[in-house]
């Protein structure tokens, strides 16, 4: 009985292992494990706390100010020393004038928008740098299968060609080609595994997940329907014009907060006057404001409005590029599309049906080694051009996507 349980017990911690060792990593479950280990989000965390730090100190009114003030002393006659004496002790009080206080939450609040803009731009970031990796990864993979199938192909052309010259049938000069094809489909072994392996050690150091995970092969295949015509492309929305939006605001409220600080603050100075002659005690009320005679705050102002045409500027820039940008990536991801369904269909299995035909002729002496060369020659190249335009398009599709990424809701990343 117990050898029994004992057997169920380790044939199912056989298939938990076979299980875990086949789990598919999926493009999405890269992206997420990224995200919670990448710098750039830590990064932009910390940019948000800061902000939210600032709104805070922003909202402090000033400091008052403890004052103490000995007079009468160290004189000559009566007041040579402390008999005479009068100690003043109060407060110096600043009372903010003209909005300042209000003036510098604006530009607080305005600065911790712009951080959560920038947090969403890191996150959008994060997610076209891993879905490259990823896609790269998976096409390397095909490209390493790709030259492994034609490196068993150049081996059998190898042998039909040694056959062909022991039987008489062809000059040893088809052997000697055949050996530099073998060859050279060796060596592009050689170079696709190490790219893949180089790809495979990128996403993982990305994602931290082990380099051996299998990944989803079947993601690179995925293509929109056909679509003729242009699509319609807007940049409203985009984190990039958030972005632009977010800075014209800070702008505008720099110009606010620079207006506020033209209007001179007022010293309050409530205290208690000790007369040491006499003993006797009296208040003292003191009141000073500044007289903005050399610095009046209107070079700050002229500052503060050429920054703001500046980030009007640049945010009509933005628009401007933002929508030619999204133009291109849209017809970048359509013309990799098309080429991707022609390669790997009727391209493809044309190059594949000429490849056969050539074999078969070959082996019955009905077609030259020339011809047969051609073929897989043919053949690997539209196999490869495939791979490319199927990460082509994945990766333009993820450069589109990070164009028209949407500007996050105020608050998300509080």
């Amino acid at each position: 009985m117990f050898r029994i349980i004992a057997a169920l017990c380790a044939a199912t911690s056989c298939v938990v292992v076979a299980q875990a060792q086949t789990t598919i990593v999926t493009l999405e479950q890269a992206v997420a494990a990224a995200g919670g280990s990448a710098p750039a989000r830590d990064a932009a965390q910390a940019e948000i706390d800061a902000a939210q730090a600032a709104r805070a100190v922003a909202g402090l009114r000033p400091n008052p100010q403890l004052q103490t003030q000995i007079e009468n002393i160290a004189g000559t006659g009566p007041y040579g020393g402390f008999d005479q004496a009068e100690t003043t002790v109060g407060l110096a009080i600043p009372i903010e004038l003209g909005g300042k206080r209000a003036a510098r939450i604006g530009l607080a609040d305005a600065q911790s928008g712009r951080a959560q803009v920038a947090a969403a731009v890191a996150e959008a970031d994060i997610r076209l740098q891993v879905t490259q990796l990823y896609v790269e990864a998976v096409a390397a993979e095909r490209r390493l299968a790709t030259a492994r199938d034609q490196d068993r192909i150049a081996q059998a052309a190898r042998r039909a060609a040694q056959i062909r010259v022991q039987a008489g049938r062809a000059s040893p000069i088809e052997e000697q080609r055949a050996e530099v094809a073998a060859l050279t489909a060796a060596n592009g072994i050689a170079q696709a595994q190490r790219l893949a392996m180089a790809a495979r050690a990128n996403l993982a150091r990305r994602v931290g997940l082990p380099a051996d995970a299998m990944l989803d092969d079947a993601a690179l295949d995925r293509l929109p329907p056909d679509r003729h015509g242009p699509a319609a492309v807007t940049g409203a929305g985009t984190l990039a014009l958030a972005a632009a939006d977010a800075d014209l605001g800070i702008a505008d409220a720099g110009v606010t907060l620079a207006r506020s600080q033209r209007v001179p603050d007022l010293n309050v100075g409530p205290g208690i006057r000790r007369l040491e002659a006499s003993n006797d005690t009296a208040a003292v009320f003191s009141l000073s404001v500044p007289i903005p005679l050399f610095n009046a705050g209107r070079a700050a102002v002229t500052q503060a409005r050429a920054e703001r045409r500046r980030a009007e500027a640049q945010r009509r820039m933005t628009a401007l590029d933002v929508e030619q940008a999204i133009t291109d990536a849209q017809a970048q991801a359509d013309n990799a599309a098309a080429t991707a369904r022609m390669a790997s269909g009727p391209a493809l299995a044309a190059a594949q049906e000429a490849a056969r035909i050539a074999r078969i002729g070959y082996r019955e002496g009905k077609f030259g080694q020339i011809d047969l060369l051609d073929a897989e020659r043919t053949l690997a190249d539209t196999r490869i051009a495939a791979i490319d335009a199927l990460a082509a398009y994945h990766n333009a599709r993820a450069r589109l996507e990070r164009l028209t990424a949407p500007a996050p809701e105020q608050g998300k990343f509080q």
